[in-house]
């Protein structure tokens, strides 16, 4: 993109009701591509340790790690509005920590804002990190568990007719209006659902923003771009249209027809020439 995105703008966007797009990316390539192609702001998750770097769970990411694909975010699209999460670990020791991995991820990795995840439980934390002037992208949403707390289940709350228990919806606002009174510029909500989706977008003044489980109910959305692009091994024998392409088949196809060439005895492709 020619103009660096601000917080602010995308704030603004919300106000003028235009939807705000933001990109899930770990290397510099990806970010290049989401960056020319308009996304209105990056985003560096730690689910990039298992869903890049085969690890086990998201809890297993280290900040040290995390840095590594943040600047490589950063060097890909060096003017992208960019947001980095701050791994499991600095924010639940305390506030002390929080800010430093904040800090650092800003200061070293080149990131303008950190996303803070059950961000409700912390608002000590997207207090001090705002007072230290960085931006808090605050993630709540519901869980299977609390979902399940109400007899409901995650699939349920995506029916525009399904009737959400009053006190259930009540303890979402709230907590949407807890980070954005700690001072969150923006909420990323995880499993909205139409209905407490809207609601919640309604309560509070910040966007707020969703990936999994989100729709047009909401100020913006979240994408992971390895999926949209059906980059991942899952989506070798898939057949729901759940991606834009279908990357991993054609890396497959082409992979086995270098190996066929190479066996075959032909030259492979860009070979000629090359050391």
């Amino acid at each position: 993109m020619s103009k660096k995105m601000t917080v602010s703008e995308i704030q603004a966007m919300k106000l003028r009701g235009d939807q705000s797009v933001a990109m899930v990316v770990w290397d510099a390539q990806m970010a290049a591509i989401a960056d020319d192609c308009g996304a209105d702001f990056l985003i560096v998750g730690d689910s990039v340790g298992v869903n890049l770097w085969g690890q086990s769970n998201n809890l297993e990411i280290t900040l040290d790690e995390m840095m590594i694909a943040v600047k490589a975010v950063r060097r890909g699209a060096p003017q992208a509005l960019l947001c980095a999460d701050i791994p499991f670990g600095p924010v639940q020791i305390g506030i002390k920590e929080g800010v430093e991995a904040a800090i650092r991820l800003v200061q070293e990795g080149g990131a303008d804002l950190v996303k803070i995840d059950s961000a409700p439980d912390f608002p000590e934390v997207i207090e001090a990190v705002t007072r230290a002037g960085i931006p808090v992208f605050a993630q709540m949403g519901v869980s299977p568990q609390s979902a399940s707390k109400y007899g409901f289940a995650i699939s349920d709350l995506q029916q525009p007719e399904s009737l959400v228990p009053d006190d259930m919806l009540g303890q979402l606002i709230e907590e949407a209006k807890i980070v954005e009174r700690a001072g969150a510029a923006m909420i990323d909500f995880t499993n909205s659902g139409p209905v407490i989706g809207k609601a919640v977008s309604e309560a509070v003044k910040i966007p707020v923003i969703g990936g999994m489980g989100g729709g047009p109910w909401l100020d913006g959305r979240i994408r992971m771009l390895h999926a949209a692009i059906g980059y991942g091994t899952k989506f070798l024998d898939d057949d729901a249209p759940s991606a834009y392409a279908y990357v991993a088949r054609i890396a497959r196809d082409a992979v086995t027809e270098l190996i066929n060439d190479v066996r075959s005895g032909r030259q492979i492709k860009g070979g000629i020439g090359r050391k």
